[in-house]
């Protein structure tokens, strides 16, 4: 039997997450996450994102394509995995003197709330593709992603309008100090190898990760102290559009990320040779 894994080819999460713009929006994700300061503490005393920024997005970009599109086991494993590594981060946050903990409800629904309300946002943007109907149908499906970092779903947003809530709510907890603007910086310049150094790879990652910043919600923009002059989200959403029209018309090969193709393969249906029928000659 085939195994579809959280999801399956049919759910409002393959058609989001199979969109090569989603690249943009894990970048948006960041700038968001980044203005909880309990959630910059862990990034900057437990992880290797200042020393490591490339290995870091990709192990990010691996969690979500095996959540997307691993089978039961792979998403099980991978789940075990990070409750594991939540399990030993915790800390003081030299600012606050809060102590925190990755494994704190509250922060891990805020880190997955930035993820996917980012993935559906910036999608929609691009795309304008899903309906009111769609939208929440991703949320809710997100729900069982949140119940793999140990998250209860009945407490993690399921709607749209849920969302809207969580983030309006959450908005008297936010702040951006300098932790949240070096981790921004890092984003936006992450250092490079040397011959990417003056080469167009530069210019271009800058130019991508500052149409991420352009698309965060317009309190977000202010946090960061970012221009939001009448008009700016409209460009920012022409800009999304184009960059993913130019995304879309590139290779299969480019586009699509190695989890989304080992999971078609997967699932295409076993090529069955035509049974040999004998047929009798008339008598």
């Amino acid at each position: 039997m085939s195994d579809n894994g959280l999801f399956g080819p049919d759910s409002v999460t393959w058609r989001v997450h199979a969109d090569p713009i989603l690249w943009v929006a894990g970048l948006r994700a960041l700038f968001l996450q980044a203005v909880h300061p309990a959630a910059m503490a862990g990034v900057l005393q437990h992880s290797d994102f200042r020393a490591d920024p490339w290995g870091r997005l990709r192990r990010t970009a691996d969690y979500v394509g095996v959540i997307t599109f691993g089978t039961t086991a792979e998403v099980e494993r991978m789940g075990a995995r990070v409750r594991g590594i939540h399990a030993k981060v915790r800390g003081t946050d030299q600012a606050t003197g809060l102590s925190y903990r990755a494994d704190d409800p509250e922060l891990l629904r805020w880190v997955h709330c930035c993820e996917v309300e980012s993935f559906l946002s910036t999608y929609q943007r691009a795309t304008g593709g899903l309906t009111p109907e769609q939208v929440d149908g991703y949320y809710g499906e997100q729900t069982r992603a949140a119940a793999v970092v140990g998250l209860d779903p009945a407490q993690v947003p399921a709607s749209a309008e849920a969302m809207r809530s969580y983030f309006r709510d959450m908005r008297g907890q936010t702040a951006v100090d300098r932790r949240a603007r070096r981790v921004a910086s890092y984003v936006l310049l992450p250092p490079m190898p040397r011959w990417a150094t003056w080469s167009p790879a530069r210019p271009a990652w800058a130019g991508v990760a500052g149409l991420a910043a352009a698309l965060l919600p317009a309190w977000t923009r202010r946090l960061y102290g970012l221009p939001t002059p009448p008009g700016s989200a409209a460009a920012a959403t022409a800009a999304v559009r184009a960059l993913n029209a130019a995304m879309r018309a590139a290779p299969d090969r480019y586009r699509e990320g190695p989890h989304l193709r080992a999971a078609r393969e997967r699932l295409a249906p076993a090529q069955v040779a035509p049974a040999q029928v004998a047929v009798s000659p008339a008598g």
